[in-house]
């Protein structure tokens, strides 16, 4: 890789919540290797690559990556690698998401597809793919690269998934949960997962503390995403960073939904199928008052809740340290969110 002097894009710190607090170090190497790993000598590629940077967000599943690899004491310059092919495959599935999905919007920024187009913005998540394989070869362990080729596979399968069932009415709880599965908590659960096969060393709880972080990161993941597809119709543009409402303007069917048109009276059913048909984000308010009448957000949140008692409980695999205690936090704070 040639590096670009004229990329100068200083490394952003991390966000100030408790549970970074245990990997602070860890993060600052992360955010400073992310921008030397997206230079290149093509310019449009540079251009997007410190666009990506300087977008923001929170990194959590590098957060996962740092929390879990250290709680088994996983080598230092390990585990800053593989927190940054973790973001790099979370950036490359944005990238092409916020196409497919027609998204200006990301985190209150304008997106790279509104910004260069569509076509500039999957090259360049293509790009970001074979950044982040690329370090996948570097860590040098095939059981971590197994995870992460099967975790992309899902994903995209996942998006798949959710793109051919847009506007269908009758989607199951049990299929969205497969949709949600595979598209977002799938990550999480590589994350955790990956970062536990970090320490090659024979330990005699091992192959306990691989299962109980694996299932930490898909239970955290379905977490996430449980909030987030309540908060689309309970937050706000201002502390969402996206506009509200988009599931709705885009028909996408999403628990909230789900329960509306399997609980709803006739009248709540009628309104919620009208909107998502005609994917009439205008209807919002509407909407939001339907899902009060038939507490679609509250038993979203009481899904969510379930999720994260389960991550927890995963985590008394794990000693006693603050490593442990801040994936417990960080469980705790995917309920609390509003953004």
């Amino acid at each position: 890789m040639t590096v670009n002097p004229s990329y100068s894009t200083p490394p952003r710190p991390a966000p100030s919540l408790p549970f970074y607090e245990p990997v602070l170090d860890d993060f600052a190497a992360v955010n400073a290797l992310i921008p030397r790993q997206l230079t290149s000598d093509v310019h449009l590629v540079e251009e997007i690559g410190q666009h990506l940077v300087e977008a923001g967000g929170k990194r959590l599943r590098p957060l996962v990556v740092l929390l879990a690899a250290n709680a088994c004491d996983a080598p230092a310059e390990a585990r800053v690698k593989l927190a940054a092919v973790i973001e790099f495959l979370h950036t490359a599935t944005l990238l092409h998401d916020d196409v497919v999905d027609s998204s200006g919007l990301r985190r209150g920024k304008l997106t790279a597809n509104a910004l260069w187009g569509n076509a500039p913005s999957v090259l360049v998540g293509d790009f970001v793919y074979s950044r982040a394989f690329q370090l996948m070869v570097e860590l040098g362990q095939l059981d971590i690269l197994s995870v992460l080729a099967e975790a992309t596979n899902v994903i995209a399968e996942g998006e798949v998934m959710q793109l051919a069932n847009i506007g269908r009415i009758d989607l199951s709880e049990r299929d969205y949960r497969t949709i949600i599965g595979a598209k977002t908590a799938k990550l999480f659960e590589a994350a955790a997962h990956s970062a536990a096969l970090l320490n090659p060393a024979a330990h005699p709880a091992r192959a306990e503390r691989v299962t109980a972080l694996k299932t930490y990161g898909r239970a955290l993941g379905l977490a996430f995403q449980l909030v987030d597809d309540s908060l689309d119709y309970a937050g706000d543009a201002a502390s969402l960073g996206k506009n509200a409402g988009d599931d709705l303007a885009e028909g996408k069917l999403t628990l909230p939904l789900i329960v509306a048109l399997r609980d709803g009276d006739t009248a709540t059913r009628a309104l919620v199928q009208e909107a998502l048909t005609r994917k009439d984000a205008s209807a919002l308010g509407e909407v939001r008052h339907a899902l009060a009448r038939c507490d679609a957000l509250g038993y979203t949140q009481r899904a969510a809740e379930n999720e994260v008692a389960q991550a927890k409980a995963a985590l008394h695999a794990l000693p006693e340290s603050p490593f442990r205690s801040a994936l417990a936090n960080l469980a705790d704070f995917a309920l609390t969110r509003s953004f």
